[in-house]
C-alpha cells in the first residue's frame, strides 16, 4: 500500500505545473499601468501547439490576466509603461538572451534560459530602459501535446497571479 500510495504521489508531481518567478527589485510596480503585447514566439515542433491559434489564445490570456491586475492594454504601437513579450514551447534547449546592464545600461548581460515542450516564458520590459523588470516561468511536462495546450490558461493565469511582486 505504501509503495502505491509513493508512486500515485510521484505520478501527480511529474505532471504538475511549475511557476517560477524573477524580477528587479529595484523596479517600481507602482508606476506602471498600461501594457502592450509586443512580441509571442511560438517555438514548438508540434503543429498542434505551434499554429496562429494557440498565439491568440495565449495573448488573449495574457491581456484578460493583465486587465484583472489593474493594467490596461494599449492597443497599436503606441507608447506603453510595459512591454509584453512572451515564448512558448520548444524542444528542450538552452536559449540565449542579451539585456542591457552595467552602469547606465551600457554593459550586456547573456543569460541562458531553458526551454521545454510545454513552457511558457512571459517577460514584461520596461520600454524606457529597455530592461526586463519581471519574467515567470511556468512548465508542464507532458508528451500528448492536446494535455499541453489545455493547460495553457492554467500556466497565464498562475503566472500572472504572481505579479505585481510583493515588496
Amino acid at each position: 500500500m505504501r509503495i502505491l500510495l509513493v508512486a500515485l504521489l510521484a505520478t501527480a508531481g511529474a505532471f504538475a505545473q511549475k511557476v517560477s518567478i524573477e524580477f528587479d527589485p529595484a523596479a517600481s510596480f507602482a508606476k506602471y499601468r498600461t501594457f502592450a503585447i509586443r512580441d509571442g514566439q511560438l517555438n514548438s515542433r508540434n503543429p498542434a501547439l505551434n499554429s496562429e491559434l494557440v498565439k491568440k489564445r495565449i495573448e488573449a490570456d495574457i491581456a484578460r490576466d493583465l486587465t484583472a491586475r489593474g493594467l490596461a492594454p494599449v492597443a497599436g504601437p503606441g507608447p506603453s509603461d510595459l512591454n509584453v513579450r512572451y515564448t512558448f514551447g520548444a524542444a528542450r534547449e538552452m536559449k540565449a538572451e542579451a539585456y542591457p546592464a552595467g552602469w547606465r545600461g551600457w554593459g550586456t548581460r547573456i543569460v541562458r534560459v531553458p526551454y521545454a515542450e510545454g513552457t511558457l516564458v512571459i517577460d514584461l520590459r520596461d520600454p524606457t530602459t529597455h530592461s526586463l523588470v519581471w519574467r515567470a516561468i511556468a512548465t508542464v511536462e507532458k508528451s500528448d501535446a492536446m494535455k499541453v495546450e489545455g493547460k495553457i490558461d492554467d500556466m497565464v493565469g498562475k503566472s500572472l497571479k504572481k505579479y505585481p511582486p510583493k515588496p
